[in-house]
């Protein structure tokens, strides 16, 4: 067993909470290592394909998270990577590398972060890579690996699933090219009955529109007519798509698997199959059912199958459904976001047309709920932090704020946090939270 030198952080999980979390703690001073079991960073914003940046603003516009995640999209966009919320995957990879590695923090590739266990000399990791077994040691932990593997390692305890433990259905994302976005949003204006959305005025200006960003679900009567035909297997009523930055390329969001428990490895291998099957119906379908994919091909498949929710690690403070629509603030606020309670059916049903007329449980208009740094701090452990879709909640809660935007709200609070802790010596639960609010609205952040 090879041991490696020490570090004063250590962040678990190269996604979007992950990358915040190193940088974060990084340029606060602290000596980070970011290890990552992919070869690139950006979770399943860039392995699952997971697109666009969900809304991070109130109903009103307001925007609401701003700090590291603006900078982000700042620089995408400069990169030509961005297209209002919609980006480009290598855009992305390529940026949140350079931003990393920028911060001063160190990054390890190709490595999984198998267990941790604590002595009175610190933290220390088991890692598994080509290497063979490593221990890296630290002083504080953030674990963005998006199933709370190293917490649980701790002894945390977690939550997963409803009432029945199902949790939400996975989804295998997957890109196409080729598509003539022109006669696809003709087609969709002149049959708004067949359609979620969008419901296109009859004045709208295709030519226009086909360069901006759209978002499509829909063609009711063309999926039954396919499925009678035997033509179309994947659950559901319609397909789902959201247009890239580069025109003529769009992004699927529409497979479901169902019955997934994201931390169990045949579960997985199963839903990587299915997903692939369901996949190739939607392809076959849009290029002989959909106008304007007539010369449509598949583009890239995710390197992997969406999770949604796997483990909820019980930490001090569960953020619930009722903090989503009582628009609730916390003294220790810190994350501002008025995302709806989004839950997929566990059971893999699919996108229905029942969904249409479901009352949306979000925030009053105008208004916006907090997500408490408590959550980030798992019962009864110390020295370590969670970020990301792993922090404490219940599955209503989990539901609203598992979104990109606050994912990288909520590690970088967990950086600066742990920079905190360190500069004063004391413990993740002692930190002072005005410091703690003070110094990241310093770093431009909405708290």
């Amino acid at each position: 067993m090879d041991k490696t030198k020490e570090y004063d952080v250590i962040v678990a999980g190269g996604g979007m909470a992950g990358c915040a979390a190193a940088i974060a703690s990084a340029e606060s001073g602290c000596k980070t290592l970011l290890i990552e079991n992919f070869g690139f960073l950006g979770g399943w914003g860039t392995a699952a394909l997971v697109n666009p940046f969900m809304f991070h603003w109130a109903s009103d516009g307001k925007i609401l998270i701003k700090g590291l995640f603006e900078k982000i999209n700042n620089a995408m966009d400069s990169a030509g990577g961005m297209l209002a919320n919609t980006f480009d995957t290598e855009a992305l990879i390529y940026l949140l590398q350079e931003m990393v590695l920028a911060s001063g923090a160190e990054l390890r590739f190709h490595t999984l972060c198998e267990k941790a266990n604590t002595s009175e000399d610190g933290i220390f990791v088991h890692a598994i890579s080509k290497s063979g077994d490593q221990v890296f040691q630290c002083k504080r932990l953030i674990d963005c690996s998006g199933d709370g593997d190293l917490a649980v390692s701790l002894g945390a305890k977690y939550e997963s699933g409803n009432s029945k433990g199902l949790p939400q259905a996975a989804t295998l994302m997957f890109d196409v090219g080729g598509v003539n976005p022109e006669k696809l949003l003709s087609y969709v204006k002149d049959r708004p009955d067949q359609m979620r959305f969008p419901k296109l005025p009859k004045d709208v200006d295709i030519a226009k529109l086909a360069n901006e960003v759209y978002s499509v679900a829909g063609y009711y009567d063309l999926i039954e007519k396919a499925k009678q035909a035997g033509d179309y297997d994947v659950p559901g009523d319609m397909i789902f798509f959201n247009c890239r930055p580069h025109k003529g390329e769009v992004t699927f969001n529409t497979t479901h698997i169902g019955n997934i428990d994201g931390t169990n490895a045949d579960d997985l291998t199963r839903g990587e199959i299915e997903g692939r099957r369901q996949m190739m119906s939607v392809v076959r379908f849009v290029k002989k059912y959909v106008p304007g994919f007539e010369n449509s091909y598949l583009l890239r498949s995710a390197a992997h199958i969406g999770i949604r929710e796997t483990r909820r690690i019980v930490g001090d403070y569960k953020f619930c459904g009722s903090d989503v629509t009582s628009a609730r603030k916390f003294d220790d606020g810190i994350c501002r976001l008025a995302y709806p309670i989004d839950i997929h059916s566990g059971e893999g049903e699919g996108y229905t047309k029942e969904e249409a007329v479901k009352v949306e449980r979000i925030p009053p208009h105008g208004d916006w709920y907090e997500i408490p740094y408590r959550c980030l701090i798992p019962k009864g452990i110390d020295g370590v932090l969670v970020a990301g879709r792993c922090v404490s909640s219940t599955q209503e809660g989990n539901g609203a704020i598992r979104i990109m935007p606050s994912c990288v709200a909520m590690g970088e609070a967990a950086g600066v946090a742990v920079s905190l802790s360190l500069k004063h010596e004391v413990s993740l639960r002692d930190i002072d939270i005005k410091e703690l609010k003070n110094t990241l609205r310093r770093r431009g952040a909405l708290v």
